[in-house]
């Protein structure tokens, strides 16, 4: 008997610590406890003004372009090291076109401001389209930085 009612009062407890509320952050910043019997409320009662005056001051920096110079010549990367990147689609031409693509512009809009690389990983940044942007690569796959996949 004690067995029995060891097992229902374990089986009790697990199904209230299986339900779990989730915490969200909105698109303005603010953050939304999601609660498992669908209701929700607001955590942080107003929006936060900072976040929203730092994002103005940000937006038109990022629009103003890149200001390159005229004679503005682009960094020699490693010939070997994009050999190897070759059979992989990591090319320095290949990632070119991913940011162009990503950007809806040319590849020859699209200008390497600055590389780090080696063999397995490397930094990129880019001025496309007029807005500065930063790629990584870890092995032959090349994503936005800050980005997981």
């Amino acid at each position: 008997m004690k067995t029995h009612l060891l097992i229902l009062l374990f089986f009790i407890s697990f199904i209230g610590f299986s339900q779990n509320n989730y915490i969200v952050k909105t698109e303005d910043g603010r953050r939304v406890l999601l609660k498992t019997d669908y209701t929700w409320e607001y955590i942080d009662a107003e929006s936060p003004v900072l976040n929203s005056v730092v994002k103005e001051k940000l937006q038109p920096a990022e629009s103003s372009g890149c200001n390159l110079a005229q004679d503005f010549v682009e960094p020699e990367l490693d010939k070997n090291i994009q050999i190897q990147l070759k059979r992989g689609r990591a090319t320095m031409e290949d990632i070119k076109k991913k940011v162009a693509k990503e950007y809806k512009c040319e590849v020859e809009d699209v200008v390497l401001l600055s590389a780090t690389e080696d063999k397995a990983k490397g930094a990129y940044d880019f001025c496309a389209n007029g807005t500065k942007v930063s790629y990584k690569r870890n092995g032959h796959t090349v994503v936005k930085k800050g980005q997981f996949l």
